[in-house]
């Protein structure tokens, strides 16, 4: 606190930051809320002969928020695994990642880096279908790639070690990048596998389509079941409750200190305000009382007890104010009554 009984700039800048903090964690969890609630407010629908009915009853010939569980099938050719022999699949994600260790300055350790150099995603046009054979009805789904879940299994997963000369160990040390290698995986959604699809569900002409949302909620292509997501998804919101909670109460904290230390030096303030005008009232009763022949007296006399004789000098500020019994009664730390800075040393004063 400032003598001034401002907050100072290191409590200022704590409280802003833990009050920015507390804002941005609970605008997490109001987005996170809202993508549970909406999850559970999802029509849940069944892949069969009566969903092309449901869907031309419904407004506009659309679900704006369904969940609809089926199998993968593709429309016309598949994919092929380039690295596993018969797996096929509709999406096919290649990707190489650059694994090395880089020399922190700061710690003085040498830290994980990973870094994605090549990603390549292919995929063809599926369909969600009932387990059961002979349905006869079946889901388009549209733009999987905007998912924000798409479930993808590693099919195929290699690392490449680097190798290196004694030349390139000490070009590493020196730059501070150790290269340790190159990892190949590859990821597909395979035929076959079951799948939860949570979007728009629309009929358009004759096909059905699963496509994302129009009201900004999240595009699912999950592989676990919708109960299953729908917990992940709450288990998420009490984490960041948790969290908003915290930070909350960390920030009412910093505010309640601040307040303390204000409330403390204000009453202070008013503590030495109020003793001050006692004893310029005190001096004034007394000057009023004395007669002339005691103004001398008065006039060395301690502005504490008004009875002994001043006998202290304070330094540094130099105040010739107070008796030594007066300076040995005043609290710690020691303070000029006169002008409030704090006594270094004292020096006695004898008058002859």
């Amino acid at each position: 606190m400032e003598s001034g009984g401002r907050p100072s700039a290191a409590q200022a800048a704590l409280l802003a930051a833990s009050t920015a903090l507390t804002a941005l964690v609970y605008s997490i969890y109001r987005q996170k809320a809202r993508v549970a609630r909406g999850l559970e407010g999802a029509r849940r629908v069944r892949l069969d002969g009566d969903l092309r009915a449901v869907l031309l009853e419904a407004p506009g010939r659309c679900v704006p928020y369904a969940v609809i569980e089926g199998v993968v099938r593709s429309v016309k050719e598949t994919l092929s695994s380039q690295f596993v022999e018969n797996c096929k699949g509709v999406v096919q994600r290649l990707t190489l990642q650059e694994h090395k260790m880089v020399w922190n300055r700061t710690t003085h350790l040498w830290n994980d880096y990973e870094k994605i150099i090549h990603q390549r995603t292919n995929t063809t046009p599926f369909n969600l279908v009932p387990q059961e054979e002979g349905a006869g009805v079946s889901v388009r789904v549209m733009k999987p790639l905007d998912a924000a879940e798409l479930s993808l299994e590693t099919v195929y997963e290699k690392f490449h070690p680097s190798v290196q000369s004694f030349t390139d160990v000490i070009g590493h040390y020196i730059s501070g990048e150790r290269p340790k290698g190159i990892q190949e995986t590859e990821q597909m959604l395979k035929v076959g596998t079951a799948l939860t699809g949570v979007g728009e569900l629309v009929l358009d002409n004759a096909t059905i389509k699963l496509q994302p949302p129009k009201q900004g909620m999240p595009y699912y292509l999950s592989g676990v079941d919708f109960d299953s997501l729908l917990q992940k998804q709450e288990s998420n919101v009490r984490f960041w409750k948790i969290l908003t909670v915290v930070f909350g109460f960390a920030t009412c904290a910093v505010l309640f200190f601040i307040l303390r230390k204000q409330y403390r030096h204000h009453r202070e303030r008013r503590h030495l305000k109020q003793m001050q005008d006692e004893f310029r009232q005190a001096q004034e009763r007394l000057m009023r009382e004395m007669n002339v022949e005691g103004g001398e007296t008065f006039k060395n006399a301690c502005v504490i007890c008004l009875s002994n004789t001043k006998s202290c000098v304070f330094l540094e500020c130099g105040h010739v104010c107070s008796c030594s019994e007066c300076y040995r009664a005043l609290p710690e730390p020691k303070r000029c009554p006169i002008c409030r800075q704090a006594i270094s040393r004292v020096v006695s004063l004898y008058n002859s």
